[in-house]
């Protein structure tokens, strides 16, 4: 069995977004719709980073603390692709799944019925619900050709761009990252390049207390 999973190095990650607006452009994302957040940090707590700004926003790039020992980190969050997903547990329709061949969690948009009973659910808030009229930038079709749909009333979230994975591609933030913060792999392969990143370092499964046992792990 294969757990596709990823690891992102919190010190070598300096906040450019390029991951959301990769993610935003081969995904083909609505307006307002973004799979990845990355939240400025202003304190060493890991506990809860996106406290720093408001739900669903942008980071600000501001400092935290005194100077000169001030502090200023970032954050990047998205879909964890749980083990134990309490999405696929809660979720009235089974539109909520995980993959059996890739451990992937994904949603079956022609099944949701846009209830957002997994929003509530999710402890790391990083589902959208569309609305009733999906509205885009730009008046024609963007990013990959086989990128998933997005139907109106129904929740969408980040896919590990399951679509790339599929032909043998990588996550387009991962591939697009330039500061080369992320790792990605097989979890079950010792060899993988995800594992590899994680060996000798501290590592962070944020919000681990939940008992989801996320697959995007983070080093410190």
């Amino acid at each position: 069995m294969t757990q596709y999973g990823m690891a992102i190095d919190l010190n070598r990650c300096f906040g450019c977004q390029t991951c959301a607006v990769a993610c935003k452009i081969a995904n083909n994302l609505p307006v307002d719709v973004t799979y990845n957040l990355v939240y400025t940090k202003r304190d060493e707590d890991y506990s809860h980073p996106g406290d720093a700004v408001p739900k669903g926003a942008f980071c600000y790039d501001n400092a935290g603390g005194t100077f000169p020992d001030s502090i200023l980190k970032f954050f990047p969050l998205s879909c964890q692709h749980c083990s134990n997903p309490i999405c696929v547990e809660v979720c009235p329709t089974g539109a909520t799944t995980k993959d059996e061949e890739t451990g992937i969690v994904g949603i079956d948009y022609e099944t949701c019925i846009g209830c957002g009973t997994c929003m509530t659910a999710c402890p790391y808030d990083v589902r959208t619900l569309l609305s009733d009229n999906v509205e885009y930038y730009i008046d024609m079709e963007c990013g990959e050709y086989d990128a998933p749909p997005h139907t109106p009333n129904t929740v969408e979230k980040c896919t590990f761009c399951k679509n790339l994975i599929d032909r043998g591609g990588v996550p387009a933030c991962m591939d697009l990252c330039p500061g080369r913060a992320r790792y990605w792999g097989d979890l079950e392969d010792p060899e993988s390049d995800v594992n590899k990143a994680m060996e000798g370092r501290e590592v962070l499964k944020y919000l681990e207390d939940q008992g989801t046992e996320p697959n995007v792990f983070y080093l410190l």
